[in-house]
């Protein structure tokens, strides 16, 4: 009995195969090359590709750094994706355990009085069993691969949560860092509007006592009155505008970030590290970005799950043995002589179902052909991405350059003005327009270098950036 059970768990562990289609990868829908993209390729032959880059070594801020590392530590959608990669492999774990036989030990008593008219004259009304016993239970032989594409459909199904978990992780380090940047351009804006304020306070305290010895009409204080009132009112929508993004980069990080990590007004310049980011080929999207590897996982399994849907059509064989001993007393249950055993095979042939089994082969078939959609969009989104992000790299360092350009000139003529304004040249207008023009001028400064930065925070995350702070699944 031993020697046949054995026989048959070693069939079930070596000899079954996969009736689960032969994997291929979709072909990539996309272009072999980003547009315009080989003049960059061509200057950036030295650059570290993205997904070799740590976000450590992507910024250079240490305090960005550590707010980062504490939105890693606190964010509640990180967590959240920590815990269905556990939730995942727990599902793994259990259905790989239909693998191997479950074997379970059981112990039993059984005590029957009989009635007297039933009894054998000398022998007493109650009779008492005891036995003990070791066996298997219903353990499906696996001959057509059935509980190994399930296995394997649960697998895949646990390594796209831990590239998802991935996503959300880079995902987390990109937004973080833009929204710090912002804050870090809002605190420039905000001390620029508290600056033009003090100025137009100045101008008005001016024009008032110009007013009062003669020198200056009741127009151009009512003028200098307004621009006043007007720069008071966008100090107080920037200091808002910091507010929010307090904010927001609070709710990211999953606690309050402590003042001293706040960045201060005109460090945005001193953000990263790394200032050009390689393109590379579409075709290395593939293997960097987590929700691609997350969606190919998926069709992975939904072609797994093909094979069991297949299987399904063939007969499946459980066995259920045991090995032991029995005595009717309990002393005498491990002597000699009362050992027992049972072997019990089961095969179960289908013959008809009324649709079923064809039913779930082609809802397992559906399902593969809806997961190469998904994956070819994911891809298509992806490449998109970048393009994107590189279409505004060509633009955005030569915008910041244009912008310094125009905040230096509006600077320039602001002074020439209030120069000729002094010598009674030109009139207030002219000045209240040279001061808006310079402001305004400053304040797009201001937003051309956060493009800037954002921009390679954006496209370190398009390109799969590197990532670090978790275990990779195995």
């Amino acid at each position: 009995m031993t020697s046949l059970m054995g026989a048959a768990i070693a069939l079930a562990l070596g000899g079954c195969a996969s009736m689960a289609p032969h994997y291929e990868r979709p072909a990539t829908p996309v272009a072999d090359t980003y547009p315009g993209a080989k003049a960059e390729q061509a200057a950036n032959t030295n650059a570290v590709p993205a997904a070799e880059l740590s976000w450590r070594a992507l910024f250079a801020d240490e305090k960005l750094k550590q707010v980062v590392q504490r939105s890693l530590d606190n964010n509640r959608d990180l967590r959240i994706a920590a815990l269905r990669v556990e939730q995942a492999q727990a599902q793994h774990r259990i259905q790989r355990s239909a693998l191997f036989p479950s074997v379970g030990a059981s112990a039993a008593e059984v005590a029957q009085r009989s009635p007297d008219s039933l009894s054998m004259p000398g022998q007493p009304n109650v009779m008492k069993a005891y036995s003990a016993s070791v066996g298997i239970n219903a353990y499906e032989l696996d001959l057509f691969g059935r509980v190994r594409s399930l296995n394997e459909e649960a697998l895949q199904a646990y390594l796209a949560t831990g590239e998802a978990q991935r996503s959300v992780h880079m995902g987390l380090v990109a937004q973080v860092a833009a929204t710090y940047m912002a804050m870090a351009a809002d605190g420039s804006l905000e001390a620029l509007a508290k600056q033009t304020l003090e100025s137009r306070e100045r101008a008005y305290d001016i024009q008032k006592q110009r007013q009062d010895v003669g020198a200056s009409s009741a127009l151009e204080l009512r003028q200098a009155e307004a621009e006043r009132e007007d720069a008071r009112a966008q100090w107080l929508d920037a200091s808002k505008q910091l507010e929010l993004d307090r904010n927001a980069l609070d709710l990211l990080v999953g606690s309050k970030v402590p003042d001293e990590l706040l960045p201060k007004p005109g460090s945005l310049g001193d953000m990263l590290a790394v200032d050009t980011l390689p393109a590379g080929l579409p075709s290395r999207l593939l293997q960097d970005r987590p929700d691609i590897l997350a969606a190919e996982h998926q069709l992975q399994g939904a072609n797994a799950n093909i094979g069991a849907a297949r299987a399904a059509f063939f007969p499946s064989i459980s066995l259920t043995a045991s090995a032991g001993t029995a005595s009717n007393e309990l002393s005498g249950l491990f002597e000699g002589g009362g050992s027992t055993w049972s072997f019990i095979p089961v095969i179960n042939i289908p013959i008809f179902n009324g649709g079923r089994l064809k039913a779930q082969l082609d809802v397992s078939k559906v399902r593969k052909e809806i997961a190469v959609a998904e994956y070819e969009r994911t891809i298509q989104v992806a490449f998109r991405e970048v393009a994107d992000e590189l279409a505004t790299r060509r633009v955005v360092a030569e915008q910041e350059s244009a912008r310094r350009k125009q905040a230096d000139a509006a600077e320039a003529a602001r002074r020439m003005v209030t120069s000729r304004y002094s010598e009674g040249v030109v009139g207030y207008l002219e000045v209240l327009d040279a001061q808006r023009t310079a402001y305004t001028a400053q304040q797009t400064v201001i937003a051309a270098e956060l493009a800037r930065q954002v921009n390679v925070v954006s496209l370190y995350k398009a390109l799969g950036g590197g990532w670090d702070n978790l275990a990779e699944v195995e």
